[in-house]
């Protein structure tokens, strides 16, 4: 699927993953795409949608964290070859 922007943030641990993922589904118009956990338990939770969506999703969990942010980044108008990795992350 193609989104205006990829919404990521990193947290450490599944419950925490869980939480931010919701703050952020409930925050803007954005959509869940995919989620990885790497050893030591932290999560990277990638979101789709419109730039202006996925900017205040990000924020809404930087501005008010539930729980410790690593990393957080948003990627707008993403270039195929993000997309085709965003894509690999999703069918693992």
């Amino acid at each position: 699927m193609s989104y205006g922007a990829y919404g990521l943030v990193e947290v450490l641990g599944e419950a925490n993953a869980v939480l931010v993922t919701d703050r952020m589904l409930k925050a803007a118009d954005v959509e869940y795409v995919t989620q990885d956990t790497k050893c030591g338990g932290h999560a990277l939770i990638f979101i789709g949608g419109s730039i202006s969506a996925v900017t205040a999703a990000v924020e809404s969990v930087k501005e008010n964290p539930p729980c410790k942010v690593f990393q957080s980044a948003v990627i707008s108008n993403p270039s195929q070859e993000m997309t085709d990795i965003v894509e690999m992350f999703r069918n693992r």
